[in-house]
């Protein structure tokens, strides 16, 4: 099991421009990741071992919203709901597995698309790194400078090699200027 606690960190937003019509469409992406006691703990020893204990599923909930910034926010685009899953399988493809001995492998899943990575430093960036864009019109906001921010969560219950999470963090905001 993990020692260290596990954080949601650099959560960063980009943008295209700096500048947009009110007409426009805009995307913001918003990017994290999962560090610290997770992290280290997602590994082939520690799926070994709770494959063993029928413990093959992790599943991790994630959420994004965005909002404008002032002194009363306001939400913008439509929020990200959704989740990560990762099931542990066994496998004789001698490729995956990357201690000779052991057997047990990873899946994956996000949106119900599946892949399958080639090492553990894949599987821990599938599972663990975020890249969500969530898209808005320019109206919305109307003309000006705005700020605009992001608040992240991210949840999943115990089990073999994590402790319970249930974490929420804002990003720094970044400034846009509409025009008419």
């Amino acid at each position: 099991m993990a020692n260290e606690k596990s954080t949601i960190d650099k959560v960063l937003l980009e943008k295209s421009v700096d500048k947009f019509s009110v007409n426009d469409n805009i995307a913001i992406n918003v990017k994290f990741s999962v560090t610290g006691g997770l992290r280290e703990a997602f590994n082939e020893k520690n799926w070994e071992r709770a494959y063993n204990k029928h413990d093959n599923v992790f599943k991790l909930k994630y959420g994004i919203k965005l909002y404008s910034g002032g002194l009363r926010k306001r939400e913008v685009g439509t929020p990200v709901d959704t989740y990560k899953k990762a099931a542990l399988f066994w496998t004789r493809n001698p490729k995956l597995t990357q201690m000779a001995e052991k057997k047990i492998w990873v899946q994956i899943s996000k949106n119900f698309e599946p892949h399958i990575p080639m090492n553990q430093v894949e599987a821990q960036q599938l599972l663990l790194d975020f890249d969500e864009k969530i898209d808005f019109k320019a109206s919305e906001l109307g003309p000006g400078k705005h700020k605009i921010g992001a608040e992240v969560y991210v949840s999943w219950f115990k089990h073999d090699y994590a402790e319970e999470f249930d974490g929420k963090t804002n990003s720094k905001e970044i400034e846009i200027e509409i025009t008419k």
